[in-house]
């Protein structure tokens, strides 16, 4: 084996290893990525065998740094996080919640379709995965216990809907695997569209099914009041503020009105308004979601900034081509290949967040998938069509990454909320039926690209 594969190999597990020391994972980025540019420099002055990595090359860092900074896309990160903290403190959620009880609350299983419709709805409008799942536990887990729904089925009701905003646009992972491989944010976020709404569906469906065929998990609520015209207007009048911010803001890009950093500063004055209007809006609010959104953009762009360094070194030490080769050389043809690399990122779920799977992981795989032939061909209005179906099927997959522990971020965000006689091993198993759905969800996108690709040749195809 050369010394370049040596040292790669040898800067993943290090990596690895200092993940578990509890180090910010910034720190362990950057460090590590420094550390082994030493080894490297020290290897070129000392080793015939190994050229390449020259100790100049971590002052390009800089230079990288500066374009980070000036990147444009990246602008509507700290704007989308507003708007999804915002709304958080708006009151629109619970407004909600209340109005679609009255609507589904009569029907066994209710409550989890109640919480299932709100979580694609605040999907569609939040992207803060944190923000949802509490608000989600908040609001149902109390409801739910009272009306003796099984811990395993409301908890994984709650963390399965609270996740779908990473996937649903606008995704905060959608502008970064956007960047990181020089797509567009628009492209990515209508192709987001049905995979996100795909699997919404697959849990109601799920929900419906298991509460016919085990009344236990979710009984019929006792007091059934009738469907009336007045709960059905209620219903319109919760749901349709969040509703005019979503169209203000995917509507404003899917139709070529606003670039997504302009729609960004649409949405995040939009949800300032929402909790205006809802009596929610003052100093102390304003205060604590522009300090969380200064917080949340900050330790995003610190991992920015240490993976910027880790995959610089990891690049001049042939990290890429070690990597390409050892995939490319595989004999399973190009769908093997495309198995084997999202088994590598479910299991890298299990132990990395989805930022540094996106910023690490993803820039070395991309290359590798845009190489083979899956037969897909041209789609009108896409140049890449092969890439946006895999940055689809990686986002899916990543859908896995808040629910399986110990990284699963969703688990503990529950956790925090719930009352006391739900244990975390409650969570850990009402969670296992989703992540199987959201591998059947992959499943399906992986035979049929269409459901990715046809909303985008629709709306930019000429």
């Amino acid at each position: 084996m050369a010394i370049n594969e040596i040292l790669v190999i040898s800067m993943f597990l290090t990596f690895i290893v200092f993940l578990f020391t509890g180090i910010p994972i910034a720190y362990v980025l950057a460090g590590v990525g420094i550390l082994f540019g030493g080894i490297g420099y020290l290897s070129d002055l000392h080793l015939d065998t190994f050229t390449g990595l020259d100790l100049n090359v971590l002052g390009l860092s800089v230079s990288r740094i500066f374009s980070l900074m000036e990147n444009w896309v990246l602008v509507a990160l700290p704007m989308f996080i507003f708007m999804g903290l915002m709304l958080d403190k708006s009151g629109v959620a619970e407004r909600m919640m209340m109005a679609m009880q009255e609507l589904f609350g009569r029907v066994r299983g209710g409550l989890g379709i109640t919480v299932t419709l709100i979580g694609i709805i605040l999907a569609a409008s939040t992207g803060i995965i944190g923000a949802s799942v509490v608000l989600l536990g908040l609001l149902s887990i109390p409801a739910m216990m009272k009306q003796n729904y099984s811990k395993t089925f409301a908890t994984g009701i709650v963390c399965s809907a609270g996740c779908l905003g990473i996937l649903i646009p606008p995704s905060i992972m959608l502008v970064i695997m956007a960047d990181q491989l020089a797509l567009s944010v628009g492209d990515l976020f209508t192709a987001a569209v049905f995979p996100g709404l795909m699997l919404g569906v697959v849990y109601l469906a799920y929900i419906l099914g298991l509460s016919f065929f085990k009344p236990e998990v979710a009984p019929a609520p006792e007091n059934r009041r009738p469907l009336t015209a007045k709960v059905l207007v209620e219903v319109f009048k919760a749901i349709l503020p969040t509703l005019v911010l979503i169209i203000a803001v995917l509507g404003s890009i899917f139709a070529g009105i606003a670039t997504p950093t302009e729609a960004s500063g649409v949405g995040a004055l939009g949800a300032t308004i929402l909790a205006a209007m809802n009596k929610k809006l003052n100093f102390k609010v304003f205060h604590e979601v522009l300090m969380a959104s200064y917080k949340t953009t900050a330790y995003i762009f610190a991992i920015f900034i240490g993976a910027t360094i880790f995959s610089l070194v990891l690049r001049e030490l042939g990290g890429d081509e070690f990597i390409s080769s050892m995939l490319t050389g595989l004999p399973f043809g190009p769908y093997g290949v495309l198995f084997v690399i999202l088994a590598i990122v479910f299991l890298l779920g299990f132990l990395l967040d989805w930022i540094e799977i996106t910023l690490i992981v993803l820039p070395l795989l991309a290359p590798v998938v845009a190489g083979l032939d899956f037969g897909i061909g041209a789609v009108n209005g896409l140049d890449q069509p092969v890439l946006v179906w895999f940055v689809m099927l990686i986002a899916v997959t990543l859908q896995t990454s808040f629910l399986t522990p110990p990284v699963g971020f969703a688990l503990f965000y529950l956790k925090g909320v719930c009352p006391p006689e739900i244990k975390l091993t409650d969570i850990y198993k009402g969670v296992v039926p989703f992540i199987i759905l959201q591998l059947l969800g992959l499943g399906a996108l992986i035979m049929y690209p269409e459901v990715a690709l046809w909303l985008p040749s629709m709306v930019y195809g000429k």
